[in-house]
């Protein structure tokens, strides 16, 4: 398992199943062409690109290559870095026949060569290696889940820390993890209710 800093853009829900088995990073899936629409998801991609920088990694057939043209011309700014896995020709095992052009996506590739293709574009392990704590009973207690404010505390942390609005509790748990450990987050979290006594 290898520790990556940077955000890594896939297409569904089984490459991240993949990749998660073999980095240790924080997985975005666009959900096929769904992000050509979803603006919430965008507005976290940016985020992740100006922050720490995002990896695209999509299938190698035309729509993977659209999805990746539409995410750098959207993105704009920040540090993009594509990885690109070879034209391995076959079909996925959950999969009754191939894809259209016969190509394995992302799910399909196996484990050596994903780990050469990231090799190949430059990505390294992270230097750090300091995992974060941050869980979801962390939110919970500090109130940013499960209580009667805790949305708008919520959407008060993230425009402090100049986040998407609309992060649902999982996606702003992983986006955390990137920023700082719970005894941070508690720091945060006791200055903001020190300013607004109200929430």
């Amino acid at each position: 398992m290898i520790k990556i800093d940077e955000a890594i853009i896939v297409e569904g829900k089984y490459d991240k199943i993949k990749l998660s088995s073999i980095v240790d990073a924080v997985i975005i899936i666009t959900n096929g062409f769904g992000i050509f629409k979803d603006t919430e998801k965008l507005e976290l991609i940016r985020y992740y690109a100006k922050k720490t920088g995002i990896i695209i990694l999509t299938d190698s057939d035309a729509a993977g290559r659209r999805i990746r043209g539409y995410i750098k011309g959207a993105v704009g700014g920040g540090k993009i870095t594509n990885v690109y896995i070879p034209d391995v020709f076959g079909k996925e095992k959950r999969k009754v026949k191939p894809s259209a052009e016969g190509k394995l996506g992302v799910e399909g590739i196996d484990v050596q060569t994903l780990l050469a293709a990231f090799e190949k574009s430059g990505i390294t392990a992270s230097k750090s290696g300091k995992r974060s704590d941050i869980t979801k009973l962390t939110l919970y207690e500090l109130g940013l889940s499960g209580g009667e404010n805790s949305r708008e505390l919520r959407e008060k942390l993230q425009l402090h820390l100049g986040l998407p609005r609309q992060l649902s509790a999982g996606a702003l748990i992983e986006v955390l993890c990137t920023m700082m450990d719970s005894a941070e987050l508690a720091q945060v979290m006791s200055e903001l209710k020190g300013e607004n006594n109200g929430i």
